[in-house]
Order: structure tokens, then sequence, then C-alpha cells
């Protein structure tokens, strides 16, 4: 559906307001400097988001660029029953669920099966340390991140898109159940296990280092921002500088 905007206002370019509110405001009005403020504000929870269904760096990367396309285009339907990253990470978790399906990957994210079933041994995550080294050992020498993550990415998405949220990007489970859509009872339930299957690997400490973990800065955030301003002038959402 064609979407038509008012044409950029004067100035706003350069315009960077602090608030959500503010910032969609302002795109709205077709002001690239908010689109950019935007991304710049959330670009790391929805690399997470997707980082949670998709096995990849550069996958989740191109699951952050097309939600934004996504978001951007109909950026007048939010209607702020939920925070803007919530509803942009929603969007990116269905996003990444669509790559997998194209690949007849079926990802089962309700939550029928997860109340009244434990998790069977395939679903138990393959970790390993690095050679000759417990992680304890690993751990002293400062490899905490790579093991968290080795560990993260071992888990079945299901429980991994969970954790992600839960832990990495410490939302509420009330945020995670929405941008899952399932329900607050799935979300502890996975939570729990995602746990349990981590603490097996790695012990009590890994908690409290998660926020360390999946960093989304630098190269790999300003080419989903340039990507994103780049489709969106072409496609007339804002004026080219």
């Amino acid at each position: 559906m064609n979407i038509s905007t008012p044409p950029p206002l004067a100035g706003a370019a350069t315009t960077a307001p602090g608030s959500d509110a503010e910032l969609i405001g302002h795109a709205l009005q077709g002001d690239q400097a908010a689109f950019e403020a935007i991304m710049r504000r959330h670009n790391r929870l929805l690399f997470r988001a997707a980082r949670g269904v998709v096995a990849d760096d550069a996958e989740a990367q191109d699951v952050v660029q097309e939600t934004y396309l996504r978001a951007f285009t109909r950026l007048q339907d939010f209607q702020g029953g939920a925070s803007l990253g919530t509803w942009l990470a929603r969007i990116a978790i269905n996003v990444a669920l669509d790559v997998l399906r194209k690949r007849g990957r079926s990802v089962p994210m309700d939550g029928t099966q997860d109340l009244d079933h434990e998790p069977s041994t395939e679903h138990m995550m393959s970790f390993s340390a690095p050679a000759g080294a417990s992680p304890e050992a690993a751990l002293e020498r400062g490899e905490l991140r790579q093991l968290l993550q080795s560990a993260v990415e071992g888990l079945p998405p299901i429980y991994r898109s969970v954790f992600i949220l839960r832990a990495v990007q410490e939302m509420s489970v009330e945020e995670t159940a929405f941008c899952l859509q399932v329900s607050d009872a799935v979300v502890k339930t996975r939570y729990l296990r995602a746990r349990a299957l981590l603490r097996d690997a790695l012990g009590a400490r890994i908690e409290a280092h998660a926020e360390s973990a999946f960093p989304f800065a630098g190269e790999r955030c300003e080419q989903v921002v340039r990507y994103v301003v780049a489709e969106l002038q072409q496609r007339q959402r804002i004026a080219r500088r």
C-alpha cells in the first residue's frame, strides 16, 4: 500500500529530538535525522531479537534492515500500546521467522507444546569449551563473552529467543510475551528451561555478564543506517540531502 507523507519540514534534516514520540512525529514528516536516531537507538535491540531466531550475525543484520523498511512504511500505524522498541522487536521476530519459513524450517514459537512437556534430548545444546580448558579457566582468561555467546547460540530458537530478550536485553516478562506473541506463562517456562540448559555449560555466573553479549555497534550499526536511509530515499519517504 502506498502511503503519502507530508513534505519534509524546513530544517528537519538536523533535528534530533529525544523521545520516541518526538522521533516518530518528525519521521512522519520525512525527517532523515529522526529515522537515523530511531535506528541507532533500537539497532542493538532488533539485532538481538533477530539473533534469537536466526543463527548468523549477517542474516540477523539483514533481518534488522528489513524490519525497519517494513516498520517505517507503516509508522503511522504505531498506536503506542507498547513501546516503540517492543513494537519493532515484534516485527523483527516475525521477519526472522519468515526467513526460516522460506527455507522450509518451521520454528514453533507458539506455546502449545511448552507447558506440558520437558525438552527432548534433541533440544539439548551442544557446547564445548576451548580445547584443554575448563569454562572456569576460560573465564579467568577474559573469554566470558565468547563462551556465553557460544552457549546461547547452541540453544534451540524457542529458548534462545526468550533468553536473549529476558537476560541479555533485560525485557520484562510482559514485553517478551508481546514480542514473541505467546503468553506470560510460556515466557516464564522457556526462560527457566533456557537457564537450566545454560547452567549446565557455564554455571550460575552466566547471567551476571549477559548484558555484554551480542553487541551491535560500529560498522554494522552504520551499515544498517546507510542501507535503510538509501532505501527510504529511493522510495521517496525522505528527501535526498
